[in-house]
């Protein structure tokens, strides 16, 4: 077991010993390393000002870079990476990063402040040679705020970007930092301590499940999305934690004929793509959690975990039928993922067990997933109400239902009484508009600053009719046509 971590931070290698387990990356930068580019300007993963670049190295040997945000960010959970900051992208005073240099030429600063997030949002997807029209830098962008409102500039400097890093030749460095990575790699349980305080941080699924029986009272963490406000909003002391970030096998995704299984330390981002192909509804669902970096960050397994009445994943998981995987030391079970909710804040796990993975079967058509989230914002909101609906139809009648719904109770929660009033009956609006009084039956919703009782009950039954209009009549009867200045 090592008592130390490491990692490359703009180039150098960096071992520490002492380093407390809930200490933020920012703070590090800041305080220690004296790299006041990185800025604080929320402290819980809002606004971007503090995006660095994080490269790993991932399970099949390449390099994995991603902006994430510094502010909650643990540094144990920073092992065998490397690390870019604003200081760290240009070769000189004189000869600014191309990415600096197009944001100079369009004049996309004006106070400066949040500069340096944006273009470390922008060094990351130009080190990925990732190129940027319009719809796509309006997402690599979402998670960096503007306080001047200078959005137009930056944007232009996005597009010059994405042409420059896909001619630019980038080998020397990719080949520098893969050989960093290797060196840092290793399957050795680390354990940190300062004071009285401890970290694990260890490297397969079996070393987590002996240290977590061991420790049932730690911490699990993993992008620390929610975790990390804990510390920097809260103020709470965090005595015992065990970080995932290393656990490879907690990564994989597999899919055969019958099933998808995604690892519980997947990533949103990492998740997005496969769940795009299969579900088109819950790709654009996960697009809008967060922002990029939180996607990064945040995982599917911590995301069900964290058991939040209002979390997006879980409604659109329980519609598809998803069982968890659970596991205590050698011992696993399976439990359906509606059932491992029991009530606010409690979920089906014994001390020192973990979600392992999520089952999702793939009996659902594509077409017949529908995932509706309705949130103040549309990029970076917590949503309002979630709903996700799961209807099989065959021929004109309504063979199986299941709706699922987040911020309607205490946990997420089917609509069985809306689910019954459909199942067996015509699949027709005479039919949606009747089971639509079932959802008083189901929910009883809160009133809290993101929406009152009645508009929750109002948008669950109006959402209901959407998806039948959209799945039962013809697209072009259900938009708004233009045509010149008029709309038919």
């Amino acid at each position: 077991m090592r008592g130390t971590i490491s990692f490359y931070l703009n180039g150098e290698l960096k071992v520490l010993s002492n380093v407390a387990p809930t200490q933020t990356l920012l703070r590090y930068l800041r305080e220690d390393k004296k790299l006041c580019g990185t800025k604080e300007g929320c402290a819980e993963g809002d606004c971007g000002a503090c995006t660095v670049n994080v490269s790993t190295l991932t399970a099949d040997g390449a390099v994995k870079r991603e902006a994430i945000n510094a502010c909650i960010r643990f540094m144990p959970s920073l092992d065998g990476v490397s690390i870019t900051t604003i200081e760290g992208i240009a070769l000189d005073s004189d000869a600014p990063h191309p990415v600096q240099r197009a944001m100079m030429d369009s004049d996309a600063s004006q106070c400066g402040f949040c500069t340096p997030g944006f273009v470390m949002s922008l060094y990351t997807a130009y080190r990925n040679r990732t190129m940027l029209p319009l719809t796509d830098a309006n997402d690599v962008l979402a998670g960096n705020l503007c306080r001047c409102t200078g959005y137009g500039p930056i944007l232009k400097a996005a597009e010059k970007i994405g042409h420059v890093a896909k001619a630019a030749d980038q080998s020397d460095d990719d080949r520098v930092e893969l050989e960093q990575l290797r060196s840092l790699d290793h399957q050795v349980t680390v354990e940190i301590e300062q004071g009285d305080a401890r970290a694990f941080l260890p490297a397969t699924s079996d070393q987590l499940a002996e240290i977590y029986v061991a420790h049932s009272d730690a911490t699990l963490i993993s992008g620390a999305t929610d975790v990390g406000l804990w510390v920097t909003k809260a103020r709470r002391r965090l005595p015992k934690v065990i970080f995932l970030n290393r656990v490879r096998d907690l990564t994989l995704i597999k899919r055969n004929d019958q099933e998808l299984i995604i690892g519980a330390g997947v990533t949103y981002s990492e998740a997005i793509d496969i769940l795009k192909q299969t579900y088109p509804d819950l790709g654009e669902l996960v697009r809008r959690i967060g922002a990029v970096q939180v996607r990064n960050a945040g995982t599917i397994g911590g995301n069900i975990a964290n058991g939040s009445p209002i979390g997006d994943m879980s409604p659109a998981l329980i519609a598809l039928d998803a069982q968890l995987v659970l596991r205590h030391g050698p011992q696993r079970r399976t439990l359906p993922l509606e059932g491992f909710f029991l009530a606010y804040g409690r979920q089906d796990r014994k001390p020192g067990e973990f979600i392992e993975a999520v089952r999702v079967p793939l009996k659902t058509a594509a077409d017949e997933l529908k995932c509706y989230k309705l949130s103040k914002r549309f990029d970076q909101d917590i949503s309002a109400l979630c709903g996700c609906f799961n209807i099989k139809v065959l021929g004109d009648a309504v063979v199986s239902a299941r709706i699922a719904f987040g911020g309607m109770a205490a946990t997420p929660k089917r609509a069985l009484s809306v689910e019954a009033a459909l199942i067996g009956k015509r699949w027709d609006r005479p039919t949606v508009e009747l089971a639509m009084q079932e959802f008083a039956k189901d929910f009883a919703p809160m009133s809290d600053m993101r929406a009152s009782t009645d508009y929750r009950l109002r948008a669950a039954q109006n959402l209901l009719l959407k998806y039948y209009i959209e799945t039962s009549v013809p697209l072009a009867q259900t938009r708004l046509v233009g045509h010149g200045n008029a709309f038919l």
